[in-house]
Protein backbone atom coordinates (compact mmCIF):
# COMPACT_ATOMS: atom_id res chain seq x y z
CA UNK A 1 0.00 0.00 0.00
CA UNK A 2 2.96 2.27 -0.24
CA UNK A 3 1.35 4.22 -3.35
CA UNK A 4 -1.34 5.35 -0.74
CA UNK A 5 1.10 7.19 0.92
CA UNK A 6 2.64 8.41 -2.09
CA UNK A 7 -0.65 9.70 -3.43
CA UNK A 8 -1.87 10.87 -0.17
CA UNK A 9 -2.50 14.35 -0.92
CA UNK A 10 -4.98 13.91 -4.04
CA UNK A 11 -6.24 10.99 -2.25
CA UNK A 12 -7.07 12.75 1.43
CA UNK A 13 -8.10 16.04 -0.71
CA UNK A 14 -10.79 13.73 -2.89
CA UNK A 15 -11.95 11.88 -0.30
CA UNK A 16 -12.73 15.18 2.20
CA UNK A 17 -13.59 17.04 -0.47
CA UNK A 18 -16.20 14.43 -0.95
CA UNK A 19 -17.02 14.54 2.55
CA UNK A 20 -17.42 18.27 2.98
CA UNK A 21 -19.60 18.99 0.12
CA UNK A 22 -22.09 16.03 1.22
CA UNK A 23 -22.03 17.62 4.71
CA UNK A 24 -22.52 21.33 3.59
CA UNK A 25 -25.33 20.19 1.50
CA UNK A 26 -26.96 18.78 4.23
CA UNK A 27 -26.86 21.23 6.75
CA UNK A 28 -27.60 24.30 4.51
CA UNK A 29 -30.97 21.69 3.22
CA UNK A 30 -31.87 21.66 6.80
CA UNK A 31 -31.61 25.22 7.22
CA UNK A 32 -35.10 26.34 8.34
CA UNK A 33 -35.17 23.36 10.88
CA UNK A 34 -33.79 25.43 13.58
CA UNK A 35 -32.92 22.81 16.70
CA UNK A 36 -32.34 19.77 14.12
CA UNK A 37 -30.24 21.91 11.73
CA UNK A 38 -28.17 22.34 15.14
CA UNK A 39 -27.55 18.97 16.28
CA UNK A 40 -26.98 17.67 12.66
CA UNK A 41 -24.52 20.26 12.17
CA UNK A 42 -22.33 19.64 15.19
CA UNK A 43 -22.85 15.66 14.25
CA UNK A 44 -21.88 16.26 10.82
CA UNK A 45 -18.73 18.16 12.07
CA UNK A 46 -17.77 15.34 14.24
CA UNK A 47 -18.02 12.59 11.38
CA UNK A 48 -16.02 14.51 9.49
CA UNK A 49 -13.41 14.74 12.34
CA UNK A 50 -13.82 11.01 12.59
CA UNK A 51 -13.41 10.04 8.71
CA UNK A 52 -10.63 12.20 8.90
CA UNK A 53 -8.74 10.58 11.27
CA UNK A 54 -9.79 7.48 10.21
CA UNK A 55 -8.04 8.20 6.36
CA UNK A 56 -5.34 9.32 7.46
CA UNK A 57 -4.49 6.53 9.86
CA UNK A 58 -4.96 3.88 7.09
CA UNK A 59 -3.80 6.20 4.04
CA UNK A 60 -0.39 7.79 5.81
CA UNK A 61 0.13 4.96 7.98
CA UNK A 62 -0.29 7.62 11.21
CA UNK A 63 -1.17 6.09 14.67
CA UNK A 64 -1.06 9.32 16.53
CA UNK A 65 -3.05 12.78 14.44
CA UNK A 66 -1.14 15.00 15.95
CA UNK A 67 -3.11 18.02 14.79
CA UNK A 68 -6.26 16.78 16.78
CA UNK A 69 -5.20 16.28 20.35
CA UNK A 70 -7.86 15.79 22.41
CA UNK A 71 -6.62 16.93 25.75
CA UNK A 72 -6.10 20.45 23.74
CA UNK A 73 -9.68 20.10 22.27
CA UNK A 74 -11.76 22.86 24.80
CA UNK A 75 -9.19 24.75 25.57
CA UNK A 76 -8.05 25.38 21.67
CA UNK A 77 -11.98 25.76 20.83
CA UNK A 78 -12.66 28.25 23.41
CA UNK A 79 -9.75 30.59 22.61
CA UNK A 80 -10.30 30.29 18.82
CA UNK A 81 -13.64 31.26 18.98
CA UNK A 82 -12.88 34.24 21.14
CA UNK A 83 -10.56 35.29 18.67
CA UNK A 84 -13.15 35.03 15.76
CA UNK A 85 -15.72 36.70 17.79
CA UNK A 86 -13.24 39.43 18.58
CA UNK A 87 -11.51 40.17 15.01
CA UNK A 88 -14.80 40.53 13.95
CA UNK A 89 -16.52 42.97 16.42
CA UNK A 90 -12.74 44.83 15.82
CA UNK A 91 -14.13 44.96 12.16
CA UNK A 92 -17.59 46.20 12.82
CA UNK A 93 -16.27 48.95 15.34
CA UNK A 94 -14.06 49.92 12.48
CA UNK A 95 -16.66 50.04 9.78
CA UNK A 96 -18.86 51.85 12.54
CA UNK A 97 -16.50 54.66 12.97
CA UNK A 98 -15.59 55.33 9.59
CA UNK A 99 -18.53 54.52 7.78
CA UNK A 100 -21.82 53.92 10.39
CA UNK A 101 -24.44 51.04 10.38
CA UNK A 102 -28.13 50.89 11.30
CA UNK A 103 -29.52 47.85 13.00
CA UNK A 104 -33.26 46.20 12.73
CA UNK A 105 -34.38 43.12 13.63
CA UNK A 106 -33.14 39.69 12.68
CA UNK A 107 -34.56 36.50 13.01
CA UNK A 108 -33.16 34.70 15.73
CA UNK A 109 -35.03 31.30 15.52
CA UNK A 110 -33.35 30.95 12.19
CA UNK A 111 -30.25 31.65 13.27
CA UNK A 112 -30.27 28.88 15.42
CA UNK A 113 -29.91 26.71 12.41
CA UNK A 114 -27.08 28.77 11.44
CA UNK A 115 -24.85 27.45 14.89
CA UNK A 116 -25.05 23.94 13.23
CA UNK A 117 -24.21 25.16 9.59
CA UNK A 118 -21.67 27.08 10.60
CA UNK A 119 -20.13 24.48 12.35
CA UNK A 120 -20.09 21.94 9.82
CA UNK A 121 -18.81 24.59 7.23
CA UNK A 122 -15.67 25.51 10.19
CA UNK A 123 -14.51 21.77 10.76
CA UNK A 124 -14.63 20.66 6.99
CA UNK A 125 -13.12 23.65 5.52
CA UNK A 126 -10.43 23.47 8.44
CA UNK A 127 -9.81 20.05 7.89
CA UNK A 128 -9.41 20.08 3.96
CA UNK A 129 -6.96 23.25 4.04
CA UNK A 130 -5.67 23.48 7.45
CA UNK A 131 -4.98 19.52 8.10
CA UNK A 132 -4.21 18.41 4.37
CA UNK A 133 -2.94 21.13 2.29
CA UNK A 134 -1.08 22.82 4.94
CA UNK A 135 -0.01 20.70 7.23
CA UNK A 136 1.36 18.53 3.84
CA UNK A 137 2.66 21.17 1.78
CA UNK A 138 4.64 22.76 5.11
CA UNK A 139 6.17 19.26 5.47
CA UNK A 140 7.91 19.58 1.98
CA UNK A 141 8.32 23.06 1.36
CA UNK A 142 7.93 24.62 4.60
CA UNK A 143 5.43 27.50 6.33
CA UNK A 144 5.80 30.48 4.32
CA UNK A 145 4.90 28.45 1.09
CA UNK A 146 2.46 26.46 3.03
CA UNK A 147 1.06 29.87 4.14
CA UNK A 148 0.24 30.66 0.76
CA UNK A 149 -1.00 27.91 -1.04
CA UNK A 150 -3.44 27.17 1.57
CA UNK A 151 -4.75 30.74 1.22
CA UNK A 152 -4.66 30.94 -2.45
CA UNK A 153 -7.06 27.89 -2.36
CA UNK A 154 -9.11 29.10 0.37
CA UNK A 155 -9.89 31.66 -1.65
CA UNK A 156 -10.35 29.84 -4.63
CA UNK A 157 -12.88 27.29 -2.94
CA UNK A 158 -15.02 30.39 -2.20
CA UNK A 159 -15.24 31.93 -5.24
CA UNK A 160 -16.50 28.55 -6.51
CA UNK A 161 -19.74 28.63 -4.06
CA UNK A 162 -20.27 32.65 -4.37
CA UNK A 163 -23.74 33.20 -6.67
CA UNK A 164 -25.23 36.07 -5.19
CA UNK A 165 -22.25 38.81 -5.30
CA UNK A 166 -21.60 40.71 -8.97
CA UNK A 167 -18.27 39.13 -10.80
CA UNK A 168 -16.27 42.15 -9.83
CA UNK A 169 -17.09 41.43 -6.01
CA UNK A 170 -16.74 37.97 -6.19
CA UNK A 171 -13.09 38.26 -7.84
CA UNK A 172 -12.25 40.88 -5.55
CA UNK A 173 -13.66 38.57 -2.57
CA UNK A 174 -11.55 35.81 -3.23
CA UNK A 175 -8.55 37.56 -3.14
CA UNK A 176 -9.37 39.27 -0.04
CA UNK A 177 -10.36 36.13 1.95
CA UNK A 178 -7.01 34.97 0.74
CA UNK A 179 -5.77 37.84 2.52
CA UNK A 180 -8.12 37.77 5.48
CA UNK A 181 -9.14 34.25 6.21
CA UNK A 182 -6.86 32.38 4.69
CA UNK A 183 -3.53 33.64 6.05
CA UNK A 184 -5.51 34.16 9.51
CA UNK A 185 -6.60 30.54 10.05
CA UNK A 186 -3.42 29.15 8.52
CA UNK A 187 -1.69 31.42 11.31
CA UNK A 188 -3.59 29.85 13.75
CA UNK A 189 -3.22 26.46 12.68
CA UNK A 190 0.74 26.96 13.01
CA UNK A 191 1.16 28.68 16.56
CA UNK A 192 -0.76 25.45 17.69
CA UNK A 193 0.01 22.89 15.61
CA UNK A 194 -3.51 21.85 16.11
CA UNK A 195 -7.03 22.03 14.36
CA UNK A 196 -8.78 23.48 17.57
CA UNK A 197 -8.06 27.09 17.57
CA UNK A 198 -8.41 27.52 13.31
CA UNK A 199 -11.36 25.34 13.72
CA UNK A 200 -12.79 28.16 16.49
CA UNK A 201 -11.83 31.05 14.68
CA UNK A 202 -13.62 30.23 12.26
CA UNK A 203 -16.53 29.24 13.51
CA UNK A 204 -17.16 32.20 15.60
CA UNK A 205 -16.63 34.63 13.25
CA UNK A 206 -18.67 33.30 10.64
CA UNK A 207 -20.95 33.27 13.64
CA UNK A 208 -20.71 36.48 14.65
CA UNK A 209 -20.77 37.92 10.86
CA UNK A 210 -24.61 36.23 10.22
CA UNK A 211 -25.46 36.84 13.92
CA UNK A 212 -24.91 40.54 12.51
CA UNK A 213 -27.02 39.91 9.66
CA UNK A 214 -24.10 40.68 7.27
CA UNK A 215 -23.45 39.00 4.06
CA UNK A 216 -21.35 35.68 4.89
CA UNK A 217 -18.88 35.57 1.73
CA UNK A 218 -21.37 36.58 -0.52
CA UNK A 219 -24.16 34.64 0.97
CA UNK A 220 -27.28 36.27 2.64
CA UNK A 221 -29.93 33.84 1.87
CA UNK A 222 -29.13 31.58 3.85
CA UNK A 223 -28.79 32.32 7.20
CA UNK A 224 -30.79 33.87 10.11
CA UNK A 225 -29.18 36.63 12.49
CA UNK A 226 -29.41 38.36 16.08
CA UNK A 227 -29.92 41.60 14.39
CA UNK A 228 -30.15 43.08 11.16
CA UNK A 229 -27.19 45.31 10.15
CA UNK A 230 -27.12 47.58 7.56
CA UNK A 231 -23.52 49.03 6.61
CA UNK A 232 -22.99 52.22 5.24
CA UNK A 233 -20.13 53.50 4.00
CA UNK A 234 -17.67 52.76 0.95
CA UNK A 235 -17.47 49.75 -0.28
CA UNK A 236 -13.36 49.20 0.05
CA UNK A 237 -14.46 49.71 3.78
CA UNK A 238 -17.65 47.95 4.22
CA UNK A 239 -16.84 44.99 1.80
CA UNK A 240 -20.14 45.88 -0.36
CA UNK A 241 -22.78 43.41 -1.69
CA UNK A 242 -19.84 40.65 -0.60
CA UNK A 243 -19.85 41.36 3.02
CA UNK A 244 -17.26 42.58 5.67
CA UNK A 245 -14.86 40.13 4.68
CA UNK A 246 -13.69 41.65 1.36
CA UNK A 247 -13.61 45.29 2.90
CA UNK A 248 -10.53 46.87 4.44
CA UNK A 249 -11.97 46.88 7.92
CA UNK A 250 -12.29 42.85 7.58
CA UNK A 251 -8.94 42.19 6.12
CA UNK A 252 -6.87 44.84 8.40
CA UNK A 253 -8.39 43.32 11.77
CA UNK A 254 -7.82 39.51 10.27
CA UNK A 255 -4.41 40.41 9.24
CA UNK A 256 -3.38 41.98 12.42
CA UNK A 257 -4.67 38.62 14.44
CA UNK A 258 -2.54 36.68 12.08
CA UNK A 259 0.54 38.64 12.41
CA UNK A 260 0.20 38.37 15.82
CA UNK A 261 -0.01 34.93 16.16
CA UNK A 262 2.85 34.33 13.43
CA UNK A 263 4.94 36.56 15.49
CA UNK A 264 4.72 34.35 18.19
CA UNK A 265 4.90 31.38 16.44
CA UNK A 266 8.49 32.81 15.12
CA UNK A 267 9.21 32.99 19.01
CA UNK A 268 8.40 29.75 19.43
CA UNK A 269 10.78 27.84 16.70
CA UNK A 270 7.20 26.76 15.41
CA UNK A 271 7.92 28.28 11.42
CA UNK A 272 9.88 25.73 9.53
CA UNK A 273 12.38 26.42 6.70
CA UNK A 274 11.94 24.77 3.61
CA UNK A 275 13.88 20.98 3.89
CA UNK A 276 16.97 21.02 2.49
CA UNK A 277 17.34 18.05 -0.25
CA UNK A 278 20.65 16.75 0.19
CA UNK A 279 21.06 14.49 -3.03
CA UNK A 280 21.87 10.92 -3.55
CA UNK A 281 25.10 9.72 -3.66
CA UNK A 282 27.47 12.39 -1.76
Amino acid sequence: MSWLRRWRVPVLLVAMLVVMALAQQLTVALSDTGIVDLVVGVAVSAVTLFCYVRLSRYVERRQSIVELPRDRAVSGLVWGSVMGAGAFVVTMLIILVFGGWQVSAGTPWKFVATLGMMACAAVTEEVVFRGIVFRITEERFGTWIALTASAVLFGLIHLAGISEASTGAMVWGAVAIMLQGGLMLAAAYVATGALWLPIGVHFAWNVAEAGFGTAVSGKTSEFGSLIQTTLSGPAALTGGSFGPEAGAAGIVSSLVAATLLLRYSIRKGRVLRRPTIVPTGR
